[in-house]
């Protein structure tokens, strides 16, 4: 079995140093974590780590049932592609220069559908939402003409079933 891409999403309690915790389930095991995001969830009091990793299914599946295992974590579920829709944010500062050098750069920029977020006298600011490789795709075609930072977000995903936690606190209420 091949290595192939999942997106964990792990549920948990906001406590002080869970995040270390949750990052030592990977780095125990020698696996590369390629983008990693928290952010409160749909349900008060619960915040959702959503973590991408490049493994075989057997180990996705194990390193689930570890997360599981920490005390504050409520639920951890994982997906592959098809099973979700995501989206990263990627920001890029420019020169402003380039725009009176060319008009290539404006058609780059509505290609890409990318929008410009400030304008100053030394530097513009755009930003690109999409999957990794189009966001690498405008940097890549940026380079050229110069640029001052980059920078990328983690994935943010929702899976195309409904979400399951709902699901499974339901359960556990009926079980109680």
């Amino acid at each position: 079995m091949e290595p192939q891409e999942y997106t964990i999403t792990v549920f948990t309690e906001n406590q002080t140093g869970l995040l270390q915790r949750v990052v030592s389930v990977f780095t125990r095991r020698h696996i590369n974590i390629d983008s990693l995001t928290t952010s409160r969830s749909s349900v008060p009091d619960i915040h959702r780590f959503t973590i991408v990793v490049s493994v075989r299914e057997d180990m996705v599946r194990k390193l689930v049932a570890q997360l599981e295992k920490q005390v504050d974590v409520v639920k951890a579920f994982y997906d592959d592609a098809s099973r979700i829709i995501y989206q990263e944010i990627a920001l890029y500062k420019i020169p402003t220069h380039i725009f009176s050098n060319s008009d290539n750069v404006e058609t780059l920029i509505r290609r890409h559908n990318a929008r410009i977020l400030e304008i100053e006298p030394e530097y513009i600011v755009l930003e690109k939402t999409g999957h990794q490789e189009e966001t690498e795709a405008l940097l890549q075609e940026l380079e050229p003409f110069g640029i001052f930072e980059f920078v990328r977000s983690g994935r943010v995903a929702i899976t195309r079933p409904m979400e399951r936690l709902n699901k499974y606190l339901n359960e556990l209420e009926e079980m109680a």
